[in-house]
C-alpha cells in the first residue's frame, strides 16, 4: 500500500488474494511478473543435481571442493551485483524493461553454461545467470508498485519458485542420462522460464508509478482502471500523486549520495530499529543452513549413504516438493498466526531437526564400514588409494578415513556394510566396482542411518518453509516507514544475498573440516542465535498500518514477557 493509509484489515494477505481472484487482470499481472521467482527456483534446483554429473565430466571439479563451491555460489555473487544495478535500471528505464533485460541476461547465461567446454566457462555462465536473477528480483517491486499489495508481491513467486525447483529434479531422477542428455541439457533448459517471462512481459503495461513520475498520467490512469473498481481509481491517483510529490520533495531537499542516505537511515531511530529487524530475519533465513539443502541436497543424500546419482535426485524431488507445499501453507496461516509467531515456531523446528540430524551423521561415521587390505589390493596395487597403500598400520581405517583421503570406497558385493576396498578415485574405478556387483561411494559411506537422515531433511524443510522461508520477505515489506521503504528493503536484500553467498561458498569446506555432523551442529548454533535475535528485535506487523508500525518502533519494541515485567515493576514503584 503505497502512499495511502487504509484500514488494517485491507493489508491482510487474505484480502489481497480475494481482490486478485475477483480481478483476472490482476492475476495475470501477478503471475507474469512473478515468473521471476521461477528463474531463481529452477537455477537453485538444477545446479544441485547437475553438479553430480559435472564432477564426472571434469576431474578437476571432482577433486577440488573449492571449485564445486565456486560453481554453485557464483550465481549468488552475480545476483548481488544484479540487484544493485537492477534498482538503477528500474528507475531509469522502468520496471518492465528491467525485467525484459534480466530475462535476456539469464537466457544468455543458460546457453553459456550448456555449451561450456571447461569449468571456468560454467562459472562465467553462472555469473550471468546470477545477474539475471538479481535483476529479476525486482519483480517483487514491479508487482507491489503496480498492484499496491506488498504482501502479494513478497509472496506470490515463492510457491512458484519452489514448485519449479522441485520440477527441475524430476527429469534427471526419472530419465536415463542417455535419454535426457547430460548436465548441459539440465543447465540449458534453465533458459525456458526466462523466454516465457520475456514473451508474457511484452504484453504487459509499465508500472503506473513509473509512468506517473514521467508525466504520463493518462497511461497510469488507464492501468489503474483495469485494477481497481471505478469508485477507487481517483483515490488511487490522488494517493499516487501525493506519494510521488513527497518523494520528489524529499529528493530535492536532501540530494544526498547513497552513502549519506544510508548514514541518515541508521541515524534515524525508527529506521534503525526497522533495519535491525529486517536484516536479522534476512540473515537468519540463510544461516539456518537452508542453502546447504537447496544447493547440495543430492550431495547430502550421498553423505547419508545413497551412492546413486539417480536416487539422490529422486530424494531431492521430495524435499523440494515439501518446500513448495510449505510456502503455500504459509499463505493460508500468515494472517491467523502472524509473521513473528510463524518464524519463532519455524526456528524451534529447524534447531531440533539440525541437532538430531547432526547426531545421525555422527552415529553413521562411527559405524562406517572398515577397510580391508586384501580387498583394497584385489584390483591391483596401482589402483589402491595412494594414501592408504604406504600406511604401516591400516587397522584404524574405515570408509570415512578413505573418503577424507580423496579416495573412493568400493563396497563389499554381498553386504555393503561389511569391509570394503579403498581405491584411487579414477574414472575406471566405476566400471571395475560395477563389474563385480559392488557399489562405489565417493561422497558418503554406506549407512543404516541413511533413511533417517533423509526423513530429517524432509522435516527440516517442513519446519523452514512456512516460517523462515517466506516471512522474512513479508516482514521487510512492512517494517520500514514509507519514506525509507526502498532503501531499507535494499539494505536487507543485500544482507540476504551476502548471507546466501557465505553459506553456499563454505558448506563443502566445512564438511571436510568438521564432518557432516559437526557442520549441521554449527548451523544449529547459528539458528539458536537467530532465534534469540528474532525474539528480541522483530515485532509483529500483522494487521498494522505503516504509521502504527512506525509508532511501535519509535516507542521501542519489547517482547510481551518483558513488557509485562516492566509494567509490574513500574506499578509497584507508584504504589
Amino acid at each position: 500500500m503505497e502512499g495511502r493509509h487504509g484500514k488494517a484489515d485491507r493489508m491482510e494477505l487474505t484480502e489481497c488474494w480475494r481482490t486478485t481472484w475477483k480481478t483476472p487482470y490482476i492475476m495475470r499481472l501477478a503471475l507474469s511478473a512473478g515468473l521471476g521467482g521461477l528463474l531463481f527456483g529452477y537455477d537453485t534446483g538444477v545446479i544441485s543435481g547437475a553438479l553430480l554429473y559435472i564432477k564426472e565430466d571434469f576431474q578437476e571439479v571432482n577433486k577440488m571442493t573449492r571449485l564445486q563451491e565456486t560453481i554453485v555460489s557464483m550465481a549468488v555473487t552475480g545476483a548481488i551485483f544484479g540487484a544493485a544495478i537492477g534498482g538503477w535500471i528500474n528507475d531509469r528505464y522502468g520496471r518492465k524493461k528491467s525485467i525484459l533485460l534480466a530475462d535476456i541476461v539469464f537466457f544468455v547465461g543458460a546457453i553459456v553454461m550448456a555449451a561450456a567446454p571447461a569449468p571456468w566457462v560454467i562459472i562465467v555462465g553462472r555469473i550471468l545467470v546470477g545477474l539475471g536473477v538479481g535483476m529479476a528480483s525486482m519483480t517483487h517491486l514491479f508487482i507491489s508498485r503496480k498492484l499496491f499489495l506488498p504482501e502479494l508481491g513478497a509472496l506470490s513467486s515463492a510457491p512458484m519458485a519452489c514448485l519449479l525447483r522441485a520440477a527441475s529434479s524430476w527429469p534427471t531422477s526419472s530419465t536415463s542420462p542417455s535419454l535426457m542428455g547430460t548436465w548441459r541439457w539440465m543447465l540449458g533448459i534453465a533458459g525456458l522460464p526466462a523466454i516465457l517471462q520475456f514473451i508474457l512481459m511484452l504484453s504487459l503495461p509499465e508500472s503506473p508509478r513509473w509512468l506517473y513520475r514521467r508525466g504520463k498520467v493518462d497511461e497510469a490512469r488507464s492501468i489503474l482502471e483495469k485494477i481497481y473498481p471505478p469508485n477507487e481509481v481517483e483515490d488511487e491517483m490522488q494517493a499516487l500523486h501525493e506519494s510521488i510529490e513527497a518523494e520528489k520533495a524529499d529528493t530535492r531537499a536532501t540530494r544526498e549520495s547513497i552513502v549519506a542516505k544510508v548514514k541518515g537511515a541508521f541515524s534515524n531511530q525508527v529506521v534503525r530499529r526497522g533495519l535491525y529487524a529486517g536484516i536479522t530475519v534476512q540473515v537468519a533465513q540463510h544461516f539456518v543452513g537452508i542453502n546447504t539443502i537447496m544447493y547440495y541436497s543430492p550431495t547430502i543424500v550421498q553423505f547419508a549413504g545413497f551412492a546413486s546419482n539417480k536416487t539422490a535426485l529422486a530424494l531431492l524431488l521430495i524435499t523440494s516438493g515439501l518446500n513448495a507445499i510449505g510456502s503455500i501453507v504459509s499463505m493460508c496461516f500468515v494472517d491467523r498466526y502472524g509473521r513473528r509467531r510463524l518464524m519463532i515456531i519455524s526456528m524451534f523446528g529447524i534447531i531440533t531437526c539440525l541437532v538430531v540430524l547432526s547426531a545421525v551423521f555422527w552415529q553413521a561415521s562411527l559405524h562406517a564400514p572398515a577397510i580391508s587390505q586384501i580387498k583394497s589390493t584385489h584390483f591391483g596395487t596401482n589402483l589402491t588409494c595412494p594414501v592408504y597403500a604406504p600406511v604401516p598400520s591400516t587397522s584404524s581405517w574405515n570408509c570415512i578415513t578413505c573418503l577424507k583421503a580423496k579416495c573412493a570406497f568400493c563396497a563389499d558385493g554381498t553386504n555393503q556394510y561389511h569391509q570394503g576396498a579403498c581405491l584411487a578415485s579414477t574414472t575406471n574405478i566405476w566400471g571395475l566396482c560395477r563389474e563385480e556387483g559392488r557399489t562405489r561411494f565417493q561422497n558418503g559411506c554406506p549407512s543404516r542411518f541413511g533413511f533417517l537422515a533423509v526423513v530429517l531433511l524432509g522435516l527440516y524443510i517442513i519446519s523452514y518453509s512456512p516460517g523462515m522461508g517466506t516471512m522474512p520477505w513479508l516482514v521487510n515489506s512492512e517494517i520500514y516507514p514509507l519514506r525509507y521503504r526502498g532503501l531499507g528493503g535494499g539494505i536487507a536484500t543485500v544482507s540476504n544475498w551476502c548471507s546466501n553467498l557465505i553459506v553456499s561458498e563454505t558448506f563443502l569446506t566445512l564438511t571436510q573440516a568438521l564432518g557432516s555432523g559437526g557442520t549441521f551442529l554449527l548451523f544449529a548454533g547459528f539458528s539458536l542465535i537467530g532465534l534469540i535475535f528474532i525474539y528480541f528485535l522483530v515485532p509483529e506487523t500483522k494487521g498494522l498500518r505503516f504509521v502504527e508500525v512506525e509508532k511501535m518502533l519509535e516507542d521501542g519494541y519489547r517482547p510481551k514477557f518483558f513488557r509485562r515485567k516492566e509494567a509490574d515493576s513500574s506499578t509497584k514503584v507508584v504504589v
